[in-house]
């Protein structure tokens, strides 16, 4: 029995090795392969330069392309070597391109390489790397607009290359890149009539998308969570813990319009876990009211923009992009307009 735990003591710990080891290795190729891919991009972009016609860029990559496919394979195809130059275009220094993009595999980099918009592409490739997001997850989250949709993308430019900074440097997340507005629940595949339980009972059926939409440092701790005040029995909807933000988060589905009393009741819910839930290295609970419709008016009387406690939206069927860019568009210049100037 001895000898059995022995090994396996010993194959924990080589594996172990194997592990580290195989991330420096793929981490190292990873950046060769950027390097190598903006050296190609760079060397065609200055070749295409040399000469004003429009056409001779399309011949001399379709021609480099069919020779070097035959020599080193599909990975410099056409449309592969229009990326590479793309990524020149987008990085004219290459610290630059490393410093955004070294954990991210070819097929992310792919991805990312259409936004114009670099706190966009930075956020992304951030949380790509922070999330170990796969390149179908990437593309979800960019087609949900989870950039627009979080607070973080209303702040001023240089707050966003700070918070993103941080994230990347320190792993400090800040509630601005977590929380969003709207959420978009489109798997929960309710009918067009439901109840607040319906609901409920739909996002704990999937719960781990339902998590997913939050971002992979939320927990799940208990549903319909029992209280007791004052010899009252209340019950919190969900109850979430957040590892880098080190708090609950308490989430109340409200069918309807959000109405000024779910404030109070969220208020409550907090107050009784700071007391009887926190421990001492915790931060303050944070509460989030789910709501079909938000009242702007009583949420701007209501809350401050420090306020522990958020209001968003759900949307049970994801509009169209356009639609949904409308509503995100209004929501960012309205914020703008209200930030002091020289921001």
């Amino acid at each position: 029995m001895k000898s059995i735990k022995k090994s396996k003591d010993i194959f924990k710990k080589v594996s172990t090795l194997i592990e580290e080891a195989r991330k420096k290795v793929a981490l190292t190729i990873n950046e060769e392969m950027i390097v190598l891919y903006w050296n190609v991009g760079k060397i065609i972009k200055e070749a295409i330069i040399k000469n004003i016609r429009a056409e001779y860029g399309k011949q001399i990559v379709q021609s480099l392309a069919a020779q070097l496919v035959l020599r080193y394979g599909r990975g410099f195809s056409k449309r592969n070597l229009w990326y590479m130059v793309q990524l020149y275009e987008n990085f004219p220094i290459l610290q630059s391109v490393i410093g955004e993009f070294k954990n991210l595999s070819w097929t992310h980099i792919i991805s990312l390489l259409p936004l114009k918009d670099a706190l966009k592409r930075n956020f992304y490739s951030t949380l790509c790397q922070k999330e170990l997001w796969n390149t179908r997850t990437l593309k979800d989250r960019m087609d949900s607009m989870l950039y627009e949709r979080t607070a973080l993308s209303k702040l001023p430019g240089k707050t966003i290359e700070n918070q993103l900074r941080g994230l990347k440097e320190e792993d400090k997340m800040t509630t601005d890149m977590v929380f969003r507005d709207p959420y978009v629940l489109d798997f929960l595949e309710l009918q067009d009539t439901f109840s607040e339980k319906d609901l409920e009972q739909a996002i704990l059926n999937a719960l781990e998308k339902f998590i997913m939409e939050f971002g992979q440092d939320f927990f799940f701790v208990a549903r319909q969570k029992r209280i007791i005040i004052d010899n009252e029995d209340y019950y919190i909807d969900l109850l979430f813990y957040h590892r880098k933000l080190k708090c609950f988060v308490v989430i109340d589905l409200k069918l309807g319009k959000f109405k000024a009393e779910y404030k109070g009741q969220m208020e409550l819910y907090l107050k009784y876990l700071e007391k009887n839930e926190m421990a001492k290295d915790e931060n303050l609970p944070i509460g989030i009211i789910l709501c079909s419709e938000k009242g702007k008016e009583k949420i701007e009387l209501l809350f401050s923009p420090v306020d522990k406690i958020k209001v968003s939206e759900y949307l049970t069927n994801l509009p169209s992009k356009k639609m949904l860019a409308e509503k995100l568009s209004k929501a960012v210049k309205s914020a703008q307009l209200k930030l002091p100037r020289g921001e």
